[in-house]
């Protein structure tokens, strides 16, 4: 087989512990008791991420939008200014008051009257706050990556494990159906065994070099650093104002995760989907051997299948009998020697496809076509969304891995039970990082 067609808990624990309390007020519901059937929202992070989300949230009946959050003034009040305008337009809302708007995230979950919040930040700030949403009682719609360190990934996991919040990871593709029934066909055995994977995403992270430039008014750039090193502003990290491109910040270490942990958490995530490894992990990471090497990267898991970074674009399932591959509008089923049975051109192939291959008494997986309804439901209901932790943290944590076998052109062993590098296999210290003083984890 080529290398695809695609061408395509120790050191750990006492964090952990220290979080377990997440005493919650006592207006909070029991995780077996729902609110009322209007959720209020408060969003964090306000730049073009969130600008479809909100929208998405504000078109569901059950919610009410009712503030905004953003370091920056001018991003603050057009987000709080178009929300607005969208619910004067409504004839559901005629008790409707306004929305606040908020540069300090911390006032916004100190009100009682929101339930939930959605963070669309950049990754560094994401399990900071998170973590104090839960602990202001407050359930949680985070974007991916849910994390920016896999020390981050486990503290998320074990916290709402016990703390009976919801919490949503924007993994979206596992809402879309493309992947879904590509899991499907993989999971229930219409390729044979499989044997390897191969995904496609972009670079890992880098440390940041830019340059300082003069700050402009408006900006609270020593919020938008937050827990990350203290550090000129620059542009390319926090453009200003409104506009309609996703930031560079993402590239770098210090902010995000490259594009290993921004396209990887949508497709890794895919892979361990496909694999029935939510929540767990590769006992192996095995970088290029070359140093500074950006694809080449590979997971070993115990039953000896291997989850291979290469160019091209999406995942692709190779098994004993056949191969799936799958990205956002595209689905290709190749069963036998060579001979392709179904590709994704339109939903009625793909229906086709599930029709044939996954009718009857099968494994089924989630299923879900409306990521933040989905979320709003389980909100309503207090059971599992379909990116809860255990799928959103286990996927960020395998971003994580990979990155640290990059960037330290290292071979990493895994301890899956124990969630910690193997003896000899890494150093706990890669796993987390230095939090600016005054911005700890919680």
């Amino acid at each position: 087989m080529s290398k695809s067609s695609l061408s395509r808990r120790h050191f750990l624990g006492t964090a952990s512990a220290a979080l377990a309390p997440l005493i919650l007020p006592s207006r909070i519901w029991a995780a077996d008791t729902a609110p009322n059937d209007t959720i209020q929202m408060g969003f964090i992070g306000m730049g073009k991420q969130s600008h479809g989300l909100i929208g998405g949230f504000i078109g569901n009946p059950k919610v009410n939008v009712v503030a905004v959050c953003d370091v920056d003034t001018n991003r603050r009040e057009h987000s709080k200014k178009s929300a607005e305008e969208k619910y004067a337009k409504r004839t559901d809302r005629p008790n409707f008051t306004g929305i606040e708007a908020y540069n300090d995230y911390q006032e916004l979950l100190a009100r009682d009257d929101i339930d939930a919040v959605c963070i669309a930040t950049p990754d560094h700030w994401h399990a900071p706050m998170t973590l104090a949403a839960a602990a202001a009682g407050k359930d949680v719609y985070c974007e991916k990556p849910l994390t920016h360190t896999a020390h981050e990934s486990i503290v998320i996991m074990d916290a709402f494990s016990t703390n009976g919040k919801v919490l949503q990871t924007g993994s979206m593709q596992r809402s879309m159906p493309e992947f879904r029934i590509g899991v499907e066909l993989v999971r229930n055995g219409v390729i044979g065994k499989v044997k390897e994977v191969y995904t496609s995403f972009g670079d890992p992270a880098r440390v940041c070099n830019l340059p300082g430039e003069e700050a402009e008014p408006g900006l609270d750039w020593d919020r938008w650093n937050g827990p990350s090193p203290e550090r000129p502003f620059n542009s390319v990290l926090s453009p200003r104002g409104v506009h309609k491109h996703f930031p560079n910040w993402r590239a770098y270490i210090e902010y995000g995760g490259g594009m290993v942990c921004d396209w990887g958490a949508h497709h890794l995530d895919i892979a361990q989907w496909g694999l029935g490894r939510d929540g767990s992990a590769p006992v192996e990471i095995i970088p290029p051997g070359e140093a500074g090497a950006k694809r080449g990267c590979k997971f070993v898991y115990d039953d000896g299948i291997t989850v291979t970074h290469q160019d091209g674009k999406g995942v692709e399932f190779v098994g004993e009998t056949g191969r799936v591959v799958v990205n956002r509008g595209r689905f290709e089923l190749w069963r036998g020697d060579g001979e392709q049975d179904f590709e994704f051109i339109s939903k009625n192939q793909l229906g086709a496809a599930e029709e044939k291959y996954l009718s009857g008494d099968i494994e089924k997986v989630y299923r879900c076509t409306d990521h933040k309804g989905d979320f709003i439901d389980r909100v309503l209901d207090r059971a599992k969304p379909i990116c809860d932790e255990t799928v959103g943290g286990g996927s960020a944590l395998v971003c994580h891995l990979m990155n640290i076998a990059y960037m330290r052109n290292a071979h990493l062993k895994w301890d899956v039970e124990n969630r910690q590098f193997a003896p000899g296999g890494g150093e706990a210290a890669w796993l987390t990082k230095e939090y600016r003083d005054g911005y700890p984890l919680a």
